[in-house]
């Protein structure tokens, strides 16, 4: 059902320590031997009803919550959180029948806002409920249009610790009057995606995107185990493809040379690429070593399945032809990282009105884009910067800017383009 490969330049010259691979695992077929035990999905829904969610984006969101409990298959299982300064458990777990869909859709339609912000109590019950069913794939999508509590900071990340490996949430801003920063720590966390919906009438369509990816998945609890030399050291493991998520802070320890990075649930025919760096012990001209083995485990009852392994290899050698070559997926998503930085460095230099590093840092993603053809974050550049040679990063900073197009380039910024073959 899994197939992984790496891709790396073995070859290092006498005196180098660090090694570097691409991990490219990819699915096929149902994945029903390594499904959910129970075989069972859970979709819970999380929407802000405080104050500022009244108006048209409260209509459009309980328009956008019946479409997706509709929508559900009748073999899944769903809740309702509604929250504000606290949260209310509006539709306790249910199986996603008829006749529970239509009680739940008569209690969704008399949602109404009104109240502050207080994330940590919304997730809290979030949690309460995933945990009713562990065996499940238990994914979660969370709406707002506004910013936290900053007192609720310390409870936040009490309840992100308490919510760990439970459920993935997705974290979406409708609006511009939410925090880019806030959701994505949330959604990082908890192995989803953050972004903004720009108006309330793309609701709907969002959260059926988000519904149809949910239910998709069809295997959980797999984790990325990498096996590393007496002595060594992994200095990062990042996914970066479809986008940048950086787990290096997420390693569990299983022994003294082994530990597990998170992945998530995942479904058919799909493809990710992971970045490994490791530090390891140098050699001498000729040695070869292994320095490391990544593989997937999947935890079913208790018991770990080894699903696919491939090994990271190191050769130091004289030869400075082989040395000096730079694997070309190791460089496309460095530059992937890199590109990414420097969209967040230079909004934030615009931000505090800096605008000459604004224009180095903008102008560098511009050209970074352009060299890995990221069409995608170039457009989103465009409407930050007018670009006069995207080849060299020659740009100038737009004296006006849509708040949208900057959350958006903000939000958007993580997302990879893959390598062209």
């Amino acid at each position: 059902m899994f197939t992984a490969e790496v891709f790396q330049n073995p070859y290092l010259s006498q005196g180098a320590t660090q090694v570097n691979a691409i991990m490219t695992i990819t699915t096929s077929g149902e994945g029903a031997t390594v499904a959910a035990p129970s075989g069972q999905r859970l979709f819970g829904i999380i929407c802000d009803t405080s104050g500022s969610m009244g108006g048209a984006k409260m209509i459009a969101a309980k328009e956008a919550i019946v479409k997706i409990i509709n929508l559900l298959p009748t073999d899944a299982a769903f809740f309702v959180v509604t929250g504000s300064s606290r949260a209310k458990l509006l539709i306790p777990l249910v199986n996603a029948v008829p006749e529970n869909k239509m009680r739940a859709i008569s209690q969704v339609k008399e949602i109404a806002a009104g109240g502050g912000t207080l994330m940590s109590t919304w997730l809290q019950t979030a949690v309460g409920e995933f945990m009713k069913m562990p065996q499940a794939i238990c994914q979660a999508l969370l709406l707002t249009d506004g910013q936290n509590d900053p007192n609720d900071e310390q409870n936040l990340l009490q309840v992100l610790d308490a919510s760990d490996g439970k459920f993935q949430c997705d974290c979406r801003g409708v609006g511009t009057d939410w925090q880019v920063a806030e959701l994505q720590k949330i959604a990082t966390r908890l192995l989803g995606t953050t972004d903004i919906i720009s108006s309330p009438d793309r609701i709907a369509d969002d959260f059926q995107s988000i519904l149809t990816k949910a239910m998709g998945k069809t295997i959980s609890d797999v984790s990325l185990r990498l096996w590393t030399p007496m002595g060594a050291k992994v200095l990062f493991c990042k996914q970066v493809s479809p986008e940048i998520v950086d787990v290096t802070s997420r390693a569990k320890v299983v022994s003294e040379r082994i530990v597990d990075y998170p992945t998530g649930a995942w479904g058919s025919n799909e493809s990710r690429d992971y970045h490994f760096c490791i530090q390891i012990n140098a050699g001498n001209v000729g040695d070869e070593m292994l320095a490391g083995r990544a593989s997937l485990i999947t935890q079913a009852n208790g018991q770990e399945t080894k699903i696919t392994e491939a090994k990271i290899l190191a050769t130091w050698t004289e030869d400075e032809s082989k040395t000096a070559k730079i694997d070309r997926r190791v460089a496309h998503y460095t530059g992937q990282a890199e590109l990414a930085q420097s969209i967040q460095e230079g909004l934030e230099a615009r931000a505090q009105g800096n605008i000459e590093v604004a224009t180095v840092k903008l102008g560098k993603a511009v050209k970074l884009a352009h060299d890995s053809g990221n069409e995608a974050t170039a457009k989103l550049l465009r409407s930050v910067v007018d670009v006069e040679d995207a080849a060299a990063g020659t740009v100038r900073i737009k004296r006006t800017v849509a708040k949208e197009d900057e959350m958006m380039l903000e939000t958007r910024s993580t997302k990879t383009a893959r390598i062209q073959k």
